[in-house]
């Protein structure tokens, strides 16, 4: 069996080749990276540069791999920066995933393909009608959410209209060791290591703390992957969350009793949002009745985990 990870030199993309290689060693990896922006990777994987908003370039890499799954992760990630370039989120994340399927369509492959969207695209959601399931209406508010939401919605007609067995993995925020700091709770434990490391002053920059996120392991992250290629899933759409939602501000407050260091907390004004989401807590029961998936890390757990990464790798970073 042949799996194709793209956006495999990714933060996912790395925990998911290294759970296929623990649960599923038969299983063959080949991997897709950005060719301008090339990661470290598994020597193990079978290694391709291309780029998903150039259909040339994906259906050559498929025709080589020949893929019996397919991992689709490759995205443009930040919501901030889709304010500033949105015609770069809708290539990168819709227009990408139509050429992925339409590459494996002119190749005549039927793999099963897993399609990485976001919880973003439910939108700003009253909080009276939390948590949120998968027949919440998609009201995305920034231009990211809108490219996931085309995104989700391209996997899902593929499915209705080609019989191609799409999965939606809707992804609610998602942490652990190796998080870019462009993420607020990799960002406070970056900001809190370089502080205890006498890098940086004692002054620990931050946006909006009222904000409430439904945080999941990436490790439960990558399982939920593999179990939605191999569990009859096909043309479904998935929430992968924890079920509890907590503020940022508990987030901060939780990584900084986890170091001795005084720290001052400032507000950047660079650092809030145009608009913001203010709750995004998700119910994940209909993904764990069709797999027995359940989120087995605390986030306590994946906090601490987070900032002992950063501690380890400061003086490389």
């Amino acid at each position: 069996m042949k799996a194709l990870v793209t956006g495999v030199s990714g933060f996912v993309g790395r925990y998911l080749v290294e759970h296929l290689s623990a649960a599923a060693p038969e299983v063959e990896i080949w991997g897709l990276e950005w060719a301008e922006d090339p990661g470290e990777v598994p020597p193990s994987v079978h290694r391709l540069t291309g780029d998903v908003a150039l259909p040339s370039s994906l259906t050559h890499n498929i025709a080589s791999a020949r893929p019996d799954i397919v991992f689709h992760l490759a995205g443009a990630t930040s919501v901030a920066s889709s304010w500033q370039q949105p015609d770069r989120s809708f290539q990168v994340n819709a227009l990408g995933t139509l050429n992925l399927l339409e590459a494996l369509r002119s190749l005549d492959l039927r793999p099963r393909v897993v399609v990485a969207t976001s919880a973003e695209i439910y939108g700003a959601v009253p909080e009276e009608t939390l948590p949120i399931t998968e027949g919440t209406p998609l009201r995305p508010i920034s231009p990211y959410a809108a490219s996931k939401a085309a995104q989700d919605l391209i996997a899902a007609q593929y499915h209705r209209g080609f019989g191609m067995a799409t999965v939606r993995l809707r992804l609610f925020p998602h942490t652990g060791p190796r998080r870019p700091a462009l993420f607020a709770a990799s960002s406070f434990a970056r900001q809190i290591a370089r502080i205890e490391r006498g890098l940086d002053p004692p002054r620990l920059a931050v946006g909006n703390l009222d904000a409430v996120r439904d945080f999941t392991d990436v490790r439960d992250v990558a399982r939920a992957y593999w179990l939605a290629a191999t569990a009859e899933c096909a043309g479904e759409a998935y929430n992968i969350c924890s079920g509890r939602g907590v503020t940022i501000r508990w987030v901060l407050e939780t990584l900084l009793s986890l170091s001795d260091a005084e720290i001052d907390v400032e507000v950047d004004p660079d650092r809030l949002r145009a608009s913001d989401i203010p709750h995004l807590v998700g119910d994940h029961s209909r993904f764990t009745n069709a797999t027995g998936w359940q989120p087995e890390i605390s986030l306590e757990q994946t906090l601490r985990d987070l900032l002992d990464g950063w501690r380890e790798n400061i003086d490389r970073l």
